[in-house]
């Protein structure tokens, strides 16, 4: 998975509002409380808190 970099600058977790990082199929939060991983799914991220996946 590749987003554009312009893009994955600007998307922000929507529960805490922190920024996100690029993984494997997921975007992952970097705020420390959350750490929600976010599906992307045919290329688009689907940032809603109800389809986050919460870290191990």
């Amino acid at each position: 998975m590749s987003l554009e970099a312009g893009l994955l600058e600007i998307l922000a977790c929507p529960a805490c509002h922190a920024p996100l990082k690029e993984a494997e199929a997921e975007l992952i939060c970097t705020g420390g409380d959350c750490g929600l991983a976010y599906p992307v799914r045919d290329g688009i991220p689907v940032l809603l808190v109800d389809e986050a996946r919460r870290p191990a």
